[in-house]
Parts: C-alpha cells; structure tokens; sequence
C-alpha cells in the first residue's frame, strides 16, 4: 500500500526549539530547532514514503479570526533565535525533496487535514507526523498519528481512548469543553481532562453535555452552565477542515530527487556533521524516541550557549550495537578477561528503585568498546525468564575487577552505581570518568546532562525509551519483570552510549586546560567523596519534629484567625484566585507585581511588595512560612528515615547548577532558613547519636573574600586583612566614620550593598531592603564605589571580558557560559550581566568547598571511623564524631577548609560543637 506521510512543520520546528538546548554554528547563527527539525526530516526519509508533505501556517488571518476575533491574540511572538531559522530550514526542506504546503485563509492544519482525509479515502496510508493532540480527532483506519520526538503512535479508537480518555470522535467535544490556552480559546473553567472525558464518557457528545448541564452539580456545573453559549464557537474553532480546496490532491506529493549540492552547502554552513556524512554515503543512525532515564541523573536547568558541534568526530559512533545477554560462567568468564585486558570500561546497573540507598541489583552492564557491550542478569523473576546466574557467587566474582584502582571503570552519573554496589558488597576503586561530569564542566550551561541528551547532542543517536521495555503509568512493571531481551537491549545501550560520549567528550575536555583540570583535580575526586557522605546520612530527631509540626499547626491556625478577622470575612488563605480578588478587588491594595500573562500576582515577592501597605499580606506571608516549613520538613523528614540504616540520606548534585554549587533532594538541605527562629528549630532535630558530637565548620564571608582577592580592591584587602568586621569597616568608609562610631543602621546599609551588589541589586533594590528613598540608596552606592573603586573596575572588566569571550571564569577556571551577554533583549542581556558579577564568586566558593571536602575525606579516611562527614550545605561543612575526638576533628578540618585555596586575603572558618546542628551552628 502507497503511504503519504505528512508533517507538522510549525510543530517540528517549536517542539526542536524548546526541547534541545540553544546551539550556533561557528558564525553564531542559531542552530538549535534546524538541528532537531533535520533529524526527524532525515528519519522520515528513512521510511521511504511514496509521498510527503511539509505544511506550514501562511501568513496572515485565517477564517478562525474572522469567527473569533481574539483567536491567539495571546500567543507570543516567535522568539528572534526561533526566526532566524525559519528559512534554513524551508532551504533545508526543498534540497530534500519535499514539497512544502502553505494555504492562505487556514491554517496548516486544516491542509494536513484534507490530504489525510483524500490519501485514506484513495486507500493511501496516512501518517501525519505532529505532537499536536488536535490531530487525535483525524484517526481513523488508514489515518495514524506518530510523534517523531517521543516515539509515540495513535492508530486506533483504542489508542487515542488510552491517551485521552475519549474516542477519536469525541476529540472535537473533548477540545470544545477545555478550551485552549494557547490559542485563547477559554473553556469551561476548571474543566480539565479528566472531567471532559468523564461528560463525555457519561453523556457521550457536546451536545448531551450542553442539555444535560442542569444535571451537574457543585462549582464546575456552575461553570459548565456559565460557559454554554460559547461553546458551540469552541467546537467550530477547533474542528479541523477536511474539505480545503487545494491545487493538488496526495498523489501531487511525490518525493522529489534530492539536491546534494544545495544540501552539503546547507550542512556545513550550519555544523550538521552527522548529515553530512550521511549525505556523502557514511553509515548513520536515524533519529528515534528519547530515553526515559531508568535511574536518576543530575540536571542544570541554566540556559545554554552557543555550541559549534554537536555530531561526533566519527559515524561508528552512532551506529547500531551489538549486545550479549550473559546467562552462564563461560560467558562471564570470558568477559571478565576482556574486562581485565581493556585499558577502561563502561558499566551500568540496573535496579528497581530510584533510590540508591535502598535499590536491588537487578542486573549489570558492561561496554569494553563502542557498539561492543553485554548485560548481565542478576535478579530478573517472571514467569518463564531464563535460568540467571547466582548473584552472590558473580559478584564475588567480579569483586577484584571492581577494587582494581588500575582498571579505569567509566559511568554516567556514577555516584549512583558506586552506591548501589557497595550496598550488595562491591568496592568500586578506579572510577575514572563520568559523562554527565563531562558534560557539566564543557558547559554547566547546557539544559540537560542526562545520558539520552548527550547522545542526541554529540551522537545524532536516540536511545531506547524506559517505558518501551517497562510500560508506562499504572501499567509499568518493575525492571525485575522485564524480559530478558528487552532488558539487554536497554541495559546494555547505557554501558555503549556511556562509551562512546566518553570517547567524544574527553577530547573536547582535554583541549581547553583549565576545564580539565576542574574536572579531574575538583569533580571527578568529588564523586566517592558525595557518595560516602550520602552513605553516612544523619540522625534526626523524629519526637522533636513531631512536637514542632504541632507547634506549626497551632501558629498556622492563628494566623488563618486573623487573616479572617482583618479580611471581615473567610476566605481560602492556600488560593491565589480567592486572595487576589480579595487584596486587589476589594481591599483596593496597588498590583505592584504581575504574572507572566499580565495578571496581579499573590507571590511572595508580590506580597512583600505591599505588606508595609496592610497587615494582611504580611499574616499570609507568616502563613506560608510556616506551612513549608511543616510541610517540607516537620512533617517529611520522619518518614524518609531510612529503615535499614535509621538515618535521613540527602542525594547531592554536582550538576545542579550551573555555577558549580551542589544541590541537594530528598530531603533538600540548602533550603532550610538559617535567619529565623523557625529554621534554626529544624537544625536541633540534626542530631548526634550517644557518645558523639556534631561539629559544623562554615566559611565566613567567602564571597566577599573572592571579591576582595579578584578585585584587589585596597580599601577590601587592607579590611581583611586586619581582621574587622568587614561591614562595620565598609560602612565606616562609606560613611566618613571612626570604626567605633559606625551605627548599627549603617553596618546594616553596609552589609546591603556589599551582598547586593555581587548580586546585581540595583538602586530600588537596595532602597526597598532598606526602607530609604531611591536616591538616597543610589547616594549609598555611589559612596560604596568612590571608597572601593576597584570593586567597581572589577565589575567593568568582568562585563567586559564576558561580551568579548561569551563566558567568565572562576579562580580555578571553571566556566559560566552567557548566551546572551550580546543578545537578546534589555532585560536578558542585564541579567547576564549580573550572572557575570556573581557567577566568579559564587562558582569560586564552590570550587573552595570542593576541594576542602576533597581534602578532609582523605583525612578522615584513616581515623578509623572517629568521625564522619555528613552534611554539605551552602559553604558550611558538618561532621559527626566521637566525643573525646571532636577537638582533633575541629583543628584538622578547619586547616584544611582554609587551605583549600590560596587567595590575596585569608581563608576564615567559623567552627562550633553540640549535640544538635543548631547547638553546632
């Protein structure tokens, strides 16, 4: 059977845009939705469809306008990056071969609408290729729905009933009823998925929802009933046309011969390696679903920067593999020896939970060279699986190869696996290389550093999709359940993937030194560091914060009491809608803060900005503080006390931001308020068990301190220097002040303008903080600049440096990537020049505490258990030790925390001991 397959360009190219990260060619030229766009066009191609079509909105109003005339009148503009690679791609679409449709009057939708319908009717197959679900109502036999980027398919009433809840019939009702924000099409308000498809089930069209409403009780009839006369308009408006008049019918829509020439221009102009060797004959993989990970894997989620290339040096690399399932001891032997001949190796595990303090070994893979890898399963159970081999004889089998320091074993987010093997008896020594770390120090920058992103950056290679072996949603069963064969296919694509980004990232790390060298002498050595600290986690107190959360509960009820009292009537303090009408509608308070969509906004910021104007929004404020802290960290921390080890284990994140500083999850540490009396009770539920200590030991001033060693400010230094009270010394500069005579008002202006101006506060910023006029801050500031002018030289240079070169870096050489120092609009390009002020100090700071948690672990390695490190948080380290040992921990971790870099002013640390972390504080 013929099959025309027709493609969504408005959908391909936003879908690219926003799903991979921002790329350039060498000439800066936006690259990255052409980039995407080209790899689903290449795997399209691939199927070899007899006809196809690239349809695109055309310009101007359609007939929807016309209907409704605030069609899409909220829908942005195309962002300019997006523009600029309107053109490449419709060149790149021609010198393919593919015709492309655009109709004036409809959108492109209906045109795909009217092709799918003649094709199926002429007994084409249809393949509309989109993640538009609009299309769902167009499936029917002989009609498909396929989302190249996530792999998934609607081919059937069962498929899309699956997906929606509805049948391909009821699509356009189901529409009707939510409406669409996107295309400022309002809806039944409240009315989600579920409730559209529950009418829909119970009444089966529109239009027996419509007569019925009478019927439906609660707040969402109310709604149904206010929405009724407009939606037969939302039917109409989000019905797709079937009956276009076009030129040409499918059978007009003939591939036509490729234009190798204008596509070899095209591709290198744009650093499309991969489809270039493609082009001229070389062996390449097409483009398919991502991967879904199977174990979690760190995340930046900064913008990125331009990047020349993002296809490999070499097309084996993107080839499909090869993988073994080894199931008896010759195979294992065998392996084991190649192992133990290989100069380095992948592996990866395979386990049935996310968390790696109590995860099961399901299996192991193992990658020696790329496309060259096997699985090994240790734990599969379900009907029928194959005989596995005995889990603790492999393991003690491969305990030797494992401890060999000499053996370089390679990961993706290793600290994961490290923890997983220890806890099922293997001590991983050697581990050399980790891709995710790779990536994160080329460019912390880049959105995403999972494995299934680098490959599709540096690869051109999608990998298999977790749920394409497990299922997904309620059906998905645990990796243990999965087939074998399915389970190597998967399992082993991690240990080759994990290979081959290896084999392209290390040459990129290796020509720019000073990114080398963070990687190898700070994050690399880090790794066990963070997994041994996760292991050791810390006891809490779970009766204390039982007795807090109560004490919450009570101040949370009072402040709901007199938030009612000052509103003169109830209200839901957790709702923004019923708190916005009631501060803006009724109490007449000034919206100084809105939405993204232009609507007052109830947020913190939003609130602080008119609590001095009302007592209530500063009641509410005092509300949702103290129902995080109970919800966060009262109430939570008690169940995630692990079982087996009686400790709370934290997860830390090397690259969680961009900067370099770790993050942390599960419980997220950093976030636990230092400056109120609320957070410092949570810190006494920190606790060191009988015989021990806790000891805390926090950098003081850090930032500062870099800003005074890169600035080589003299007025900064010669305060350093002489040890002061470095807001005291700043404001008795600022204010022409003897030290003695400086008031507590001016050291705290001081302190304002010393942390806000690494930060990039402005005048209104530093007024607002300080309760002063505008001027008055900006009098302040001026002041603070003519007493320290290298400070503000610093702050120049910086700029400057980072428009020429497009980065900054910290003291060691870590990089910050600022994609739009030198473009973009205002408000862009200022935040990227407040990044390149803070981005130095703050990425120093975290190199600093790195490489002193580095050297304090290779001390505690031979106290024999004495002490441990526990907890990481901001520029604080904690430890837990014996009693009688505390003060040798003390001396010892505090000399190498101010050893960790050599600086023009000292390295200080505040240290202190109790029983609890806010006795230690």
């Amino acid at each position: 059977m013929p099959r025309l397959v027709l493609i969504d360009g408005s959908s391909y190219l936003y879908r690219a845009f926003h799903a991979l990260p921002p790329l350039s060619n060498a000439d800066g030229e936006p690259t990255g939705a052409l980039f995407g766009v080209v790899n689903m066009l290449r795997a399209t191609l691939k199927e070899k469809p007899d006809y196809v079509a690239f349809v695109v909105d055309a310009p101007g109003k359609t007939f929807r306008d016309e209907l409704y005339p605030q069609y899409k009148a909220n829908r942005a503009a195309m962002p300019d990056d997006l523009r600029l690679q309107v053109q490449p791609m419709c060149e790149i679409v021609q010198a393919l071969g593919m015709p492309i449709l655009r109709v004036e009057g409809v959108e492109a939708d209906d045109v795909i609408g009217t092709l799918a319908v003649q094709g199926a009717a002429q007994g084409i197959a249809v393949t509309i290729s989109t993640s538009d679900k609009d299309f769902a109502q167009l499936v029917r036999p002989g009609i498909e729905l396929v989302n190249t980027m996530s792999g998934s398919r609607l081919d059937s009433d069962e498929s899309v009933l699956e997906k929606f809840g509805v049948k391909p019939a009821q699509i356009v009702d189901y529409l009707a009823l939510m409406g669409d924000a996107v295309d400022n099409v309002p809806g039944v308000e409240k009315c989600g998925p579920k409730t559209a498809a529950k009418w829909l089930g119970e009444y089966g069209t529109l239009d027996a929802v419509i007569a019925h409403a009478a019927d439906i009780k609660g707040k969402i009839g109310d709604n149904l009933r206010a929405a009724l006369p407009r939606l037969p308009l939302n039917r109409e408006l989000v019905t797709i046309k079937t009956d276009v008049a076009l030129e040409g019918g499918p059978d007009s829509l003939a591939l036509r011969e490729r234009h190798v020439d204008d596509l070899r221009v095209l591709y290198k102009r744009y650093g499309f390696n991969q489809a270039l060797k493609e082009l001229d004959g070389a062996a390449a993989t097409a483009a398919i679903p991502e991967k879904e990970p199977g174990k979690a894997r760190g995340t930046g989620r900064v913008s990125a920067p331009a990047a020349t290339e993002e296809a490999p040096p070499d097309a084996a690399l993107s080839a499909a593999g090869e993988y073994e399932t080894i199931l008896t001891d010759a195979q294992l032997d065998r392996w084991i020896a190649a192992l133990r001949q290989a100069d380095e190796f992948a592996f990866d595990t395979e386990t049935d939970s996310l968390d790696p303090m109590q995860a099961n070994l399901v299996g192991l893979s193992f990658c020696i060279e790329p496309g060259k890898a096997a699985y090994l399963p240790l734990g599969h159970e379900y009907p029928g699986a194959p005989a596995q081999l005995d889990r603790k004889a492999t393991l003690e089998k491969l305990a030797p190869l494992f401890a060999d320091p000499a053996r370089r074993k390679l990961g993706q987010h290793g600290k994961y696996d490290l923890h997983v093997l220890r806890r099922h008896g293997l001590e991983v020594a050697g581990y050399a290389d980790d891709t995710m770390l790779e990536s994160f120090v080329l460019n912390s920058g880049n959105a995403r550093h999972d494995m299934d992103s680098l490959a599709r950056r540096w690869l051109g290679y999608d990998t298999i999709k977790y749920e394409d072996v497990a299922g997904k949603g309620s059906k998905q069963i645990p990796f243990s359940h999965v087939a074998i064969d399915d389970a190597t296919r998967y399992a082993a694509e991690d240990a080759d993937i994990t290979l081959r980004l290896h084999r392209v990232q290390a040459p990129k790390l290796a020509a720019i030194p000073s990114l080398e060298a963070v990687y190898r002498d700070i994050e690399m050595p880090l790794v066990p560091v963070l997994e041994r600290i996760e292991a050791n986690g810390v006891k809490i107190d779970a009766d204390e914060l039982r007795r807090q959360s109560a004490d919450l509960s009570k101040r949370m009820l009072a402040a709901q009491q007199k938030a009612t009292e000052l509103a003169g009537r109830s209200f839901n303090l957790d709702s923004p809608k019923q708190l916005g009408a009631l501060l803006f509608d009724e109490l007449k308070l000034p919206a100084l803060v809105k939405t993204p969509t232009g609507q007052p906004s109830t947020n913190e910021e939003a609130l602080e900005a008119i609590a001095d104007q009302h007592e209530l929004p500063r009641i509410i404020l005092e509300y949702r503080g103290l129902a995080k802290l109970r919800s966060t960290y009262t109430d939570k921390l008690p169940d995630m006390v692990n079982p087996a080890t009686g400790r709370v284990h934290t997860s830390y994140h090397q690259a969680g931001a961009a900067t370099g500083r770790l993050a942390s999850s599960d419980p997220n540490l950093q976030n636990i308020p230092i400056r109120t009396d609320d957070g410092r009770r949570i810190r006494k539920a920190f606790v060191a068990p009988p015989g021990r200590k806790l000891l805390a030991c926090d950098y003081s001033q850090i930032e500062l301190r870099i800003m005074a060693h890169l600035s080589r400010d003299e007025g900064l230094l010669r305060a350093f220097a002489s040890g002061a009270d470095i807001h005291k010394a700043t404001a008795a500069e600022v204010f022409g002040r003897k030290l003695e005579e400086v008031t507590p008002n001016e050291r705290r202006a001081a302190k304002a303008i010393n942390f806000g101006l690494m930060y990039g506060m402005s005048a209104f910023g530093l007024a607002r903080q300080l309760g002063i006029g505008r001027g008055e801050a900006q009098d302040y500031i001026a002041l603070y600049f003519s007493r320290y002018p290298g400070v503000r030289d610093f702050m120049e240079r910086t700029r400057q440096q980072a428009r020429e070169h497009g980065y900054v870096e910290t003291v060691f050489g870590r990089r910050l990537y600022l994609e739009y120092i030198n473009k973009g609009t205002q408000g862009q390009r200022a935040g990227a020049e407040r990044a390149a002020i803070n981005a130095p100090m703050q990425g120093t700071a975290a190199d600093i505490i790195k490489r002193a948690m580095i050297a304090v672990d290779a001390w505690l390695a031979g106290q024999q258990g004495r002490a441990l490190m526990i907890l990481q948080v901001h520029d604080e380290l904690v430890f837990e030790a014996d009693a009688d040992f505390v003060d040798t921990l003390k001396a010892e971790a505090s000399a190498r925390m101010a050893a960790a870099a050599e600086l023009a002013v000292p390295l200080v640390v505040d240290s202190g001991v109790g029983d609890n972390w806010d006795e230690a504080h």
